[in-house]
C-alpha cells in the first residue's frame, strides 16, 4: 500500500499524547468519585465494570488512528482485466471506391461501418487511420481520442489508383509509432542509428496490434501486395481483408472514361492467409458491420492503483459510531 500524501501520517504521533490526555483526564475523574464516595467504595471503574468502560475509548481512539490514515490518501493495486491495443483501419480511397455497387458506395459504406466500430471501443484501444491509393498516407495517427479518429474517416474521398501494398506498409509504420517509446535526443543533430530489421515470428502472434484493410482488391501500382503482407507477417501483425464490392461490378465514368471495376477477392484473400487474419467479404454496409464482431485485441490483466481514502474513512466513521454508542449505552454520556 502507498499514500499520496504520506506527510499526513506525521499527525500519527498525536495519537499518544492525546491518550496521555485521556487517561490524564481520567485519573483526575477517578480521584474526584474516590474522594466524594469516600475510602474503600467500590468505583465505577473496578472490575469488569472497568474493562467495559474502556471500550467506548478503545473503538474512539482506532477511529481517529483510521481516519488519520485516510487523510494521507492511501493507495491499493489490483489486477484489472482489460482490452488494450492497436487497431489500424486502412482504407482504400482509389477512384474505383466511388462504385455503388455497396450503398451508398464502397467507400461511403466503409466510412460508416468503421465508424460504428470506432464509437463502441473502449479508451484502452487506439485507433489510427490510413489512406492509400497510389500510395499510403497516415491520416490519423493512433490515437484513444475518438472525435479526431472519426473526423479522420469523415474526410476521406476517392483518390487516383491503387496500391495496397503501400496500405499495408503505412499501417505498419502507424503501429511502430504507437508502440514505440518516444526518441531520446529530440533536439540533437546527430544521425539517428539504422533501425535493425526485425527478426521474424509466427504470423498472427502480435496480439495487441492489428489490421483492418478495406479494399476492393484492383491493385495496379507497385509494390507488390504479397510483399507487404510478408512484411505484416514476420512482425506478427494480422492483417484482416475487407473484400468491398461485389465479383460482379459496375461501370464508373472517370472524367469521361468507362471503367469497369469489381471485386478481386483473391488478393484480399492471400493477405489475410500470409498474415494470420481473416478475409471478408461484404456485399452491403450491414455486413461490413458485423466484420468488426470478429476483431479480437489483446485481452491483459495489468496491475492498477486504486485510492482507499473512502474505505479508511468509511471504516473510521464506522469505529467512532460504535465508541459513541457503547459510551451512551454504558457511561451514560459521550466519551
Amino acid at each position: 500500500m502507498s499514500f499520496i500524501w504520506p506527510q499526513a501520517l506525521l499527525l500519527l504521533v498525536l495519537v499518544p499524547l492525546g491518550v496521555a490526555l485521556y487517561r490524564a483526564i481520567g485519573r483526575r475523574r477517578l480521584a474526584a468519585v474516590r474522594q466524594a464516595l469516600g475510602p474503600g467504595a467500590r468505583t465505577p471503574l473496578s472490575g469488569a465494570g472497568g474493562l467495559r468502560n474502556r471500550i467506548p475509548p478503545t473503538f474512539m481512539l482506532l477511529g481517529l488512528i483510521v481516519l488519520t490514515v485516510a487523510l494521507a490518501r492511501p493507495q491499493g493495486t489490483i489486477d484489472a482485466p482489460r482490452q488494450e491495443g492497436t487497431v489500424i483501419l486502412a482504407f482504400d480511397v482509389s477512384g474505383s471506391m466511388a462504385a455503388t455497387d455497396v450503398q451508398p458506395s464502397r467507400l461511403a459504406a466503409a466510412q460508416k461501418a468503421a465508424e460504428r466500430f470506432v464509437e463502441r471501443e473502449p479508451s484502452t484501444v487506439v485507433i489510427g487511420v490510413v489512406a492509400f491509393s497510389d500510395s499510403g498516407v497516415a491520416a490519423q495517427a493512433p490515437t484513444d481520442d475518438q472525435a479526431t479518429v472519426l473526423a479522420a474517416i469523415k474526410r476521406l474521398s476517392p483518390q487516383k489508383g491503387t496500391s495496397v501494398g503501400r496500405g499495408i506498409q503505412a499501417a505498419l509504420q502507424a503501429i511502430t509509432a504507437a508502440q514505440s517509446r518516444p526518441a531520446n535526443d529530440y533536439y540533437s543533430n546527430r544521425s539517428p542509428s539504422p533501425t535493425p530489421s526485425p527478426t521474424p515470428v509466427p504470423p498472427g502472434t502480435h496480439g495487441p496490434a492489428v489490421v483492418v484493410l478495406m479494399s476492393d482488391g484492383e491493385n495496379n501500382e507497385s509494390p507488390d501486395p504479397s510483399a507487404a503482407a510478408q512484411q505484416a507477417a514476420d512482425r506478427g501483425i494480422r492483417v484482416y481483408t475487407v473484400g468491398l464490392g461485389t465479383t460482379a461490378g459496375t461501370t464508373l465514368d472517370l472524367g469521361g472514361f468507362k471503367v469497369h471495376t469489381q471485386l478481386e477477392e483473391d488478393a484480399l484473400k492471400a493477405i489475410a492467409r500470409t498474415t494470420g487474419g481473416s478475409y471478408f467479404s461484404a456485399a452491403d454496409s450491414q455486413d461490413l458491420a458485423s466484420v468488426y464482431d470478429h476483431l479480437d485485441t489483446q485481452l491483459v490483466v495489468k496491475p492498477q492503483a486504486i485510492e482507499l481514502t473512502a474505505v479508511f474513512a468509511a471504516a473510521a466513521a464506522a469505529l467512532m459510531v460504535l465508541g459513541a454508542l457503547a459510551s451512551l449505552a454504558w457511561l451514560g454520556r459521550l466519551p
